[in-house]
């Protein structure tokens, strides 16, 4: 019995904590594709990274694009998290997303892999991505219905804007180097950006468009106390009544990516 009872307990080296065999797996196959890109990276260099046989990350995740994937997956819903968290305020959102890139440059450099690699093609997890970058778009539109940005530019043009500024210099330091003399890493580069990101966000902010998003957004609170209203009374008799809301709901539409959309959504 007692032989038994040793024999159970001892096991086999790293089947122990599945859980962080597959942690050590993951960042050690993140920082693999990243130095090297999915068609460059080896299962062998990423075995010997997580300090785990080869047949172990088979075991786990049965192939290298298997892998691929689920780094991508993971690193999409933190930077999912970093997202909602995003100030309102383009003038501190801004600086927030450079902060970002410069404390995350791998995830810039498997990015700029997979843009060499893949191009135009298809890209591994489609479909899964695009429903991130649909919510990072729905984001800025409500951003635009609250009258934080301007309601004038297109969304998605303005995500791409927005991340281009903040993006740029970790994605090519040797440009930044070259045309301001500092490298990206140097807290004076830093300071003068973030200075700078603040000035740039009155692009999206200032002007006629932000009045126009503020009056959409300040006719979305009108109509959502209306329903409150409503819902604390009984109904109006009147069948005008109705008709004249239609009227002010109609009001809180507002064009946005040249279709029409109910910003109060």
């Amino acid at each position: 019995m007692k032989k038994r009872l040793k024999t159970i307990s001892v096991g086999r080296p790293g089947t122990r904590n599945p859980e962080r065999t597959q942690e050590r797996i993951l960042q050690a196959a993140f920082k693999e594709f990243a130095a090297k890109g999915f068609a460059g990276a080896r299962v062998d260099c990423i075995a010997r990274r997580a300090a785990i046989n080869k047949r172990m990350l088979y075991h786990y995740f049965g192939d290298k694009e298997a892998l691929f994937r689920e780094v991508l997956r993971r690193k999409i819903e933190q930077r999912q998290a970093w997202g909602v968290a995003t100030p309102d305020d383009p003038r501190e959102s801004l600086p927030y997303w450079f902060d970002l890139a410069c404390k995350d440059k791998d995830w810039i450099r498997l990015l700029e892999w997979e843009a060499l690699q893949f191009g135009e093609g298809r890209l591994i997890d489609e479909e899964r991505r695009l429903e991130a970058a649909t919510q990072a778009v729905q984001r800025i539109l409500r951003r635009q219905a609250k009258g934080r940005l301007s309601a004038d530019l297109d969304s998605r043009n303005m995500l791409l804007a927005m991340l281009a500024l903040t993006w740029f210099p970790v994605a090519f330091p040797q440009l930044t180097r070259l045309f301001t003399g500092l490298n990206v890493s140097d807290s004076r580069f830093i300071r003068s950006h973030e200075t700078f990101l603040r000035h740039m966000a009155t692009a999206f902010s200032n002007g006629d468009g932000f009045k126009a998003s503020k009056s959409v957004s300040e006719n979305c609170q009108k109509v959502e106390s209306a329903g409150e209203e409503r819902a604390s009374s009984p109904p109006a008799p009147k069948a005008l009544g109705v008709q004249e809301e239609r009227e002010r709901i109609s009001q809180t539409r507002s064009k946005v990516n040249g279709r029409t959309k109910n910003v109060c959504s």
